[in-house]
């Protein structure tokens, strides 16, 4: 064996080494996206008590440069507007119109890991698992309307109240990225746990599952 060759591995590692603990080109960043989705219900138990809704929300996505920026950190928040309804009622003898309207809403913060490229390439895929804090809320209103002036409307609340549970979701997206600026979009399954039927009172608790469709326009940053 030649010694000459074999004397160039140490040196050789002793650079890797130093390369991976002090990469020269490495630059943090972030890529932030705000992106509109539609949201089923995929389960019985989400069936139930919802229906096809529409929503959005901010990505948030930090890359770890020493992996490569193939792994990063992302967190994000979503608003989903899952039950908006009026229902109409009219004295026949005096005429006076009253209205209930009823408003469900679902707010869900989440964080943890993806897997994927992140970097400067044009075509960035990847997948993730995010630890997540949902709120359902649900208001219900009496209002007395004036067709004249909307200003002028009786309002009363009947019932406003909200429910924070636990819950996870599962994320396949991909993104196109144009230097600045990207356009993503993705597919994820959410799950939440212990969620009280319709906000009642009651002791029985569901499990909903819903499916999102999402797409959104984003920028990268780098400090």
């Amino acid at each position: 064996m030649d010694r000459r060759g074999v004397s160039w591995f140490p040196s050789l590692a002793l650079l890797l080494a130093t390369a991976v603990a002090h990469p020269v080109a490495a630059r943090a960043g972030v890529n932030v996206s705000i992106y509109g989705m539609h949201m089923d219900p995929s389960d019985q138990d989400a069936k139930d008590f919802s229906r096809a809704s529409y929503g959005g929300g901010l990505h948030a996505s930090f890359p770890v440069p020493q992996l490569g920026n193939l792994l990063a950190g992302a967190v994000g928040i979503e608003l989903v507007n899952m039950l908006s309804e009026t229902h109409e009622f009219q004295d026949p003898e005096t005429g006076l119109r009253v209205e209930q309207q009823t408003n469900q809403e679902y707010f869900r913060l989440y964080l943890g890991p993806e897997i994927g490229p992140h970097g400067h390439g044009f075509f960035r895929p990847h997948v993730g698992v995010h630890a997540a804090l949902v709120n359902y809320g649900i208001s219900t209103d009496v209002v007395v309307p004036d067709d004249g002036n909307r200003e002028n409307e009786i309002r009363q609340n009947l019932r406003s109240e909200n429910r924070t549970v636990f819950g996870y979701d599962l994320n396949a997206a991909t993104d196109l990225n144009f230097g600045n600026w990207f356009v993503e979009g993705g597919t994820r399954f959410a799950k939440s746990f212990n969620v009280p039927q319709q906000l009642g009172g009651g002791a029985v608790t569901i499990h909903p599952g819903y499916v999102q469709i999402y797409v959104g326009l984003g920028a990268n940053f780098h400090y």
